[in-house]
This record gives structure tokens, C-alpha cells and sequence, in this order.
């Protein structure tokens, strides 16, 4: 063999030896999935509980999150604690009835549009059906923010609070799920007004990106524009599969979780495409033997802390929502059952 040659076949065999698998190359383990999302599920069913058992009100991170989690789980012939879930859907309904009178008055309840559309979402996902007090939300939604183009979020807690994004994606669906036909002609034009504003948004973080994407689904704009948006949140993927929050940041679950959700309720991305298996296997790589992932938080306490029994300690909170969207996307990622 000549010289030449031989350190030809060398570099190549070097080269094989330090690059990682390459995208297509990446094989997911179904059984490996299942049992990532059964170590997951009673983590997050503790945190919903302690946090009910804690609280009086209803949060985002403990309810809302844990709802999906278990109504997607349970679709999908997981084992969860029903009697458990039945009570985050009680609490949540409770907390919402507490503020009926407010929202009648226009002046919702603590947490602004936020807690009132994730609340909406909430009850949407078991199937909830309109009432007196879902009419006495979409109603204060609606007059929320009226002298604007779009619906502004309630404070700033980063990543899930770090952007109206977010709010106007949870807003818009918690009006076209629950409105009333007589709101029908002001559901049109605030989501007409709030849809130009998306469309005009240049997104600056992956949270944004991830909910204009979604927000784009919700309000069925063409086509070519929601392929846009997907293939920049694909180009946004870091070489370790993962995705993160900001470009200076690292990859962790709660930016992955929240594309990979993203992406695949598109149904313009398959769980079989590359990059989506990349980021599968980036969760699977990163979860704690307990479990749960860990995503440091970036927001500045305001409420008194309190403990559900989630780990992480003062970092709880993020962890669980992340380990939340992680595990839907997961869920979102197993074989159809044959």
C-alpha cells in the first residue's frame, strides 16, 4: 500500500474514532424511552401534589404541566395516579371559581392573562366544558391589554415568562377553545391583531421561536411561514442534539422539551426525522438517575418559596416544567402501539 494511501486510511479511521454519530445514524430505543417517562411520571405527579397541598392557588409549572403529562401519558397506556389528577383538575377549576367575580369585573386574578390561559389549558386538556366561569375568563382576556396589538405578559420570569410569545400563544388558544359566539367578532379581531404582531416578531430566543412556531399552528398561517419557523428552530440545534434557552447558554431539557413539543404537534416534523432524534436522545442522555432533569433557574424569586417534593431545591420549579415538556416529548416520540 502506498504511503500516501496508508495515511489516508488512517485519517479516516481517526476521523470515525473522535466525530459522533451522525443524525441518521442515531437508533432509538423504544424500551429505553418508555422507561425514561416512567421514571419521570411519579416525580411530577409529587411536585403536582405537594404544590396543591402547599398552595391554594393554581400554578403553571405543578398543575398546568403536570395535567399534559399525565393526560398524554394516559393516552398513551401509562400507569398514573388518576385520583391524583382529578385533584390538580378540581384545584384548578377551584382556583378560577375563586376569581369568578373578578373576571366578571375585568380585573382577573393574580398572574394576569398568564395564569388565566394556562388555567384554560389546563382544563381544556381533560376536556373541560365552557361554564359561567370559563365565560367570565375569556371575557376578562379579552378586554386584557385592548389599547394593544398583542397581549402582554403579567411579569417577567424567565424562560417560560421571558417573552409576550408565550402569553399571546395561550391566550389565543384559551379564546378560540372557550369563547363564546357572542365574543366571537372580538376573538376575531384581537387574534387577527395578535397574529400580525407574530408575524412581524423577530424572534430573539428559542422560547420564542418555539411558541411563534406554535402560535402559527393555532391560527393556520400558510404554510411556507410555518415551515420557516420550523427550519429555524431546526438550525438552532447544537451539536449535542440538545437545543438552548439562549444562544450564549448551553443545551438543557427545558429548551429541548418545549422545540421538540413544538415541532412534532406541527405534524411537518416526524419523530423519525433526524434532528428529532438527536434531540431525543439528548433528554435520554441527560436524565438524572432519580428521574428528573435539572435546568438551573434564571428567574428572580418574587413568591415565597415553597417545597413539593420535586428535587433541585430553590431550582425546582423550572426543573419540573422542563422535565414536563421533556417527557411529552418523549411520549410524542414513541411507535404508534400496533
Amino acid at each position: 500500500m502506498r504511503l500516501g494511501c496508508f495515511n489516508l486510511l488512517l485519517s479516516v479511521i481517526a476521523f470515525h474514532l473522535t466525530v459522533p454519530l451522525q443524525a441518521e445514524e442515531i437508533t432509538l430505543d423504544p424500551s429505553a424511552i418508555k422507561a425514561a417517562i416512567q421514571s419521570s411520571i411519579p416525580l411530577i405527579e409529587k411536585a403536582a401534589a405537594g404544590s396543591a397541598r402547599e398552595r391554594k392557588c393554581f400554578t403553571c409549572h405543578n398543575q398546568a404541566l403536570a395535567v399534559l403529562v399525565l393526560e398524554e401519558a394516559k393516552q398513551r397506556g401509562f400507569t398514573i395516579d388518576d385520583a391524583n389528577l382529578e385533584l390538580q383538575i378540581k384545584h384548578t377549576a377551584a382556583h378560577l371559581k375563586r376569581g369568578l367575580k373578578n373576571y366578571q369585573a375585568g380585573k382577573g386574578q393574580g398572574g394576569g392573562p398568564d395564569t388565566a390561559s394556562f388555567a384554560l389549558w389546563t382544563l381544556e386538556l381533560v376536556g373541560h366544558k365552557s361554564d359561567e366561569v370559563t365565560e367570565a375568563v375569556t371575557g376578562y382576556l379579552l378586554e386584557r391589554n385592548k389599547d394593544k396589538n398583542h397581549w402582554i405578559r403579567n411579569s417577567t420570569r424567565p424562560p417560560s415568562m421571558s417573552s409576550d410569545t408565550n402569553t399571546n400563544y395561550f391566550v389565543i388558544r384559551a379564546l378560540k377553545t372557550f369563547g363564546t359566539e357572542e365574543q366571537r367578532p372580538r376573538i376575531d379581531a384581537r387574534t387577527q391583531q395578535a397574529q400580525q404582531w407574530l408575524l412581524d416578531l423577530q424572534p430573539q430566543s428559542t422560547e420564542e421561536r418555539a411558541f411563534q412556531l406554535r402560535s402559527f399552528l393555532i391560527l393556520e398561517v400558510d404554510e411556507a411561514v410555518t415551515q420557516a419557523a420550523i427550519t429555524a428552530l431546526l438550525k438552532m440545534q447544537n451539536k449535542d442534539g440538545g437545543w438552548s434557552q439562549l444562544p450564549e447558554m448551553t443545551s438543557d431539557a427545558y429548551a429541548t422539551g418545549t422545540v421538540l413539543v413544538a415541532l412534532l404537534r406541527s405534524d411537518l416534523v416526524s419523530a423519525d426525522q433526524p434532528a428529532v432524534r438527536r434531540g431525543i436522545q439528548y433528554l435520554l442522555n441527560t436524565q438524572l438517575p432519580d428521574g428528573s432533569w435539572h435546568v438551573p433557574t434564571r428567574a428572580k424569586p418574587f413568591q415565597t418559596y415553597f417545597e413539593t417534593g420535586y428535587p433541585h431545591g430553590k431550582d425546582q420549579f423550572i426543573s419540573v416544567t422542563a422535565s414536563s415538556w421533556a417527557t411529552v416529548a418523549l411520549l410524542l416520540a414513541l411507535p404508534p402501539e400496533k
